[in-house]
This record gives C-alpha cells, sequence and structure tokens, in this order.
C-alpha cells in the first residue's frame, strides 16, 4: 500500500473511534450524571524504510466535558444534585471514585449507597451512615445529614485538583489519578438529580458529519484502489 492508503486508513480508524465515541454518548444521553465524551485529532508522524516520513492523523485521545447538567426535581430524599463543581465521594472496590451520579439509598446496614451498591463517603473517607426507623432526612447545601433534627454525617463533596488526569471508569465514575480536595464552590441540592450533560441534537448532527467523511474516505480508497489496478494494467500489457 502506498503513502497515501495508509493516510487515509489512519483517517478512517480515527472515524470509526469517534463515532463510537458519539453513539455512547447518545445512548447515554438520559443517564443521570453522564458526562459527554469528545475525540481528539492530532498528528502522527511516521519514519518509513528508506524513505520520507509520513505525516498521519490518529485519534487516540478522548476529551470530556465537565460542564454541569440540567438538575431534574424527584422529590426523593436520597436523590441528591451537585450545583457547582463538585463531586461525590465513592468507595469501590478499586478504590475511591468521584462522580456527579446523586441516586442513592441506605442498604440493610444503612450504608448510603449507589444503585451499584457502592459506599457514599464522607469528606474523611468514611462511609455515610443512615440510622435506621428515622422519620425525616435533611440534607443541607453544605452536604450535612440530620435524621429527625439531630446531626448523623455529611455527604463529601470533593473536587479533583487536576481535571485532565480524570480517567473515566465506566459510564459516570472517574478516577481522579491526581488527588482530590474538598470542593469550595457546590453545594447538595435535595431531591434533585443532575441529567447528562450530552446534546443529543449536537451529537446527532456530528455522527451524519462523521459517516459523510468516513464515506468520502472510503470513496477515495476505492478511487485510488482502482488506479493502482488500472497502472498494473498497462503496465503489464506494455511489456
Amino acid at each position: 500500500m502506498d503513502s497515501t492508503g495508509y493516510i487515509t486508513l489512519t483517517r478512517q480508524s480515527g472515524l470509526m473511534r469517534e463515532m463510537q465515541v458519539v453513539a455512547n454518548n447518545i445512548a447515554n444521553s438520559a443517564t443521570s450524571g453522564f458526562r459527554q465524551e469528545g475525540v481528539v485529532f492530532s498528528e502522527f508522524v511516521k519514519g518509513m524504510h528508506g524513505g520520507p516520513s509520513l505525516s498521519m492523523g490518529q485519534a487516540n485521545v478522548r476529551q470530556t466535558s465537565f460542564e454541569q447538567g440540567a438538575l431534574t426535581q424527584t422529590g426523593g430524599t436520597f436523590d441528591l444534585a451537585i450545583e457547582g463543581d463538585g463531586y461525590f465521594l465513592i468507595q469501590t472496590p478499586d478504590g475511591e471514585r468521584l462522580t456527579r451520579a446523586g441516586s442513592f439509598t441506605p442498604n440493610a446496614e444503612g450504608d448510603l449507597v449507589t444503585p451499584d451498591g457502592y459506599q457514599v463517603l464522607d469528606a474523611g473517607g468514611a462511609p455515610v451512615f443512615i440510622p435506621p426507623d428515622t422519620g425525616t432526612i435533611a440534607i443541607s447545601p453544605d452536604g450535612t445529614i440530620s435524621a429527625d433534627g439531630l446531626l448523623v454525617g455529611q455527604v463529601g463533596l470533593v473536587a479533583p485538583t487536576d481535571t485532565v488526569g480524570m480517567v473515566r471508569e465506566t459510564g459516570v465514575m472517574f478516577d481522579a489519578q491526581n488527588g482530590f480536595e474538598p470542593a469550595e464552590n457546590a453545594r447538595v441540592m435535595q431531591g434533585f438529580t443532575e441529567a447528562s450533560n450530552v446534546n443529543p441534537i449536537g451529537q446527532l448532527a456530528r455522527m451524519i458529519e462523521i459517516q459523510r467523511a468516513y464515506e468520502m474516505g472510503q470513496n477515495f480508497l476505492d478511487s485510488e484502489d482502482e488506479r493502482v489496478r488500472r497502472a498494473m494494467d498497462a503496465m503489464l500489457k506494455s511489456q
């Protein structure tokens, strides 16, 4: 394959990756706390044996949008949303993770957990405990939990020290690999959940653009293949 073919194939491969990301965004447009992803194309220079280097495009970097999604009122006692910059701190089998998805519930032991059963932590990293047989639960904007008027705990609100170092794990969990700290500009909204920040119309439009770009690349590869075939046929006939 000539250099033109290699360059076009790397572009096609990148478009396929972007199509997968866009499709995942659309599929999660109704997932609470989901953060839209995008693909960053960058130049990749490959040295060729005995020839000049090739400049190709690759799409191996994903970029996450951390814009806040719309807040939806549910009235649920343990449905929590964060207004401003901040994340809930969750204990998973792989360590502490951050999330904006706040649909929680107490488990049989009284620990506040996610739908997957992971414990919600306070700012000190301890599980948030909800006393059983409690009548009224109130959660203040700073995350303080009161049971029948008595203080029982506080939901931890943290912020990553470096958003670039945030690595997505599953749909709504993030690993803050460079650490996190208490969130200063965040407040808890009880009885609300945060919707996905995906723009479905924009993502559908981007999907169409990707499809058209891929088709153009495929047409170019087909044309190049036909051109090479004609050149080879002409060379063989001239011999």
